[in-house]
């Protein structure tokens, strides 16, 4: 194995930090969580990407899960590459528009409006807005470890870059802005039930990550998201599935098609508009019919609904709807996941394994991981060795522990099978 060249990655950084805070425009890239120069990346082709160095990577972070196809997919660039042609943004609405929002209706039934945003934080807030002003409550349940985005009142016990930087609460936030928000432990559905007993004509809306992707995958206990349901349902309580990293993810209608529970509302991400800047929210019409200009609840952009991220969702979701492709991106993600649970068994290293469709993790820890206590209890600096020996190999995966490795159409078996081998490698070194 050569040694990896970073110099020009290096450099960029280094200039990078003269102009942006921490140089990166997002916090988890900063290799923070596992020390050294993060790369900087100049192309993407498939399942790879390509550096500044010219070093290329079989990716898995697939911008972090909406690249689902792949890098650059022809159909996909065709399109966008037609849309830009005809104009870049318009601030007045297109059929493209209503066509996206037909495709999203037909994967996802519950979506009965919906409404196109710029990004899933975007999304997450404007969702919660919604159900407050529904309801005419404040209060909100969230659980620990559960990543909604960066808005103020949800910054709490939050998942993802938080989690990694060791800052679950964030300074800037009033606490006035959070005394109204309730965090509890994800997978619980006991704590769940009682604070709604004493609470629950406060409570506008309980917001979950179906299936948790921002603390590592956590899948749910077996009941507990039908408990939520039956809880919000009995309190009048919103139900709020955060799907911006589940939907059209695990499977074309989200995790609610896979555990058979329909939310009052949904949020989603970039997956839907084939990687680029959008989000969407929707849900129950008597519930979406209260925002404006149906209703008296707020919320606006200028570039929602902008016409070349509709092109590119369009195409990306009229490929999903090959079932064909759901079927092989389950057998390529359980080779993966399989290969290296194999791995970690025969070295006798200890790690706890999930996966839901093309999505998992191996947690470094000999424990279960069910909620955000157990994650914080993994082998942080395992994960970096790891980290780092997978990248030398030409493997990039997440720099954190705390997140998810995602699979698209464009691996194949000997992506995954190399780098299964680079695994067993990397693990010599442990």
């Amino acid at each position: 194995m050569s040694k990896l060249i970073t110099e020009k990655s290096k450099k960029a950084f280094a200039e990078a930090q003269t102009f942006i805070p921490g140089g990166v425009n997002s916090p988890v890239r900063a290799f923070g969580a596992v020390g050294g120069t993060p790369i900087f990346i100049k192309s993407g082709s498939g399942c790879c990407l390509t550096d500044v160095d010219d070093n290329r990577y079989v990716d898995y972070v697939g911008s972090w899960g909406p690249l689902i196809l792949g890098h650059a997919e022809p159909r996909i660039v065709k399109k966008i590459h037609d849309a830009v042609a005809r104009g870049t943004s318009y601030g007045a609405p297109t059929e493209a528009e209503i066509k996206l929002a037909q495709l999203i209706k037909e994967a996802m039934p519950s979506l009965e409006r919906v409404r196109m945003v710029n990004s899933g934080t975007e999304a997450t807030m404007s969702a919660i807005r919604l159900a407050r002003g529904f309801t005419k409550r404040d209060a909100v349940i969230k659980f620990e470890g559960c990543y909604h985005g960066h808005v103020d009142s949800l910054l709490i016990q939050a998942g993802s870059g938080a989690m990694t930087l060791g800052t679950p609460t964030s300074p800037g936030v009033p606490l006035d802005f959070i005394k109204h928000t309730i965090s509890l432990p994800y997978n619980d559905i006991d704590a769940v039930h009682e604070v709604c007993e004493r609470r629950g004509k406060d409570i506008a809306c309980i917001i979950v990550e179906a299936v948790a992707g921002n603390m590592g995958v956590v899948l749910p206990k077996k009941g507990y998201l039908e408990g939520l349901r039956e809880i919000t349902r009995k309190h009048g309580i919103v139900l709020i599935f955060d799907e911006v990293m589940t939907g059209f993810r695990v499977a074309p209608g989200g995790v609610q098609s896979l555990y058979h529970i329909t939310p009052d509302l949904t949020t989603l991400g970039k997956i839907i508009g084939g990687g680029l800047p959008v989000g969407a929210y929707g849900g129950k019409k008597e519930i979406m019919d209260s925002v404006s200009p149906s209703g008296p609840i707020y919320q606006a952009g200028t570039l929602s609904g902008n016409p070349v991220a509709m092109a590119a969702g369009i195409v990306t979701l009229e490929i999903l709807k090959d079932s064909a492709i759901y079927k092989t991106l389950e057998e390529k993600s359980n080779r993966l996941a399989a290969g290296m649970e194999k791995v970690c068994r025969d070295a006798g290293i200890p790690a706890y394994h999930t996966r839901l469709g093309s999505m998992l993790c191996t947690f470094f820890t000999d424990l279960p991981v069910t909620d955000y206590a157990t994650a914080r209890k993994c082998d942080t600096k395992r994960y970096a060795k790891f980290f780092h020996g997978m990248l030398e190999r030409g493997f990039y995966f997440a720099p954190s522990q705390f997140e998810a490795v995602f699979v698209s159409t464009a691996h194949g078996e000997k992506e995954i099978d190399s780098t299964i081998d680079a695994f067993r490698e990397v693990v010599k070194g442990f």
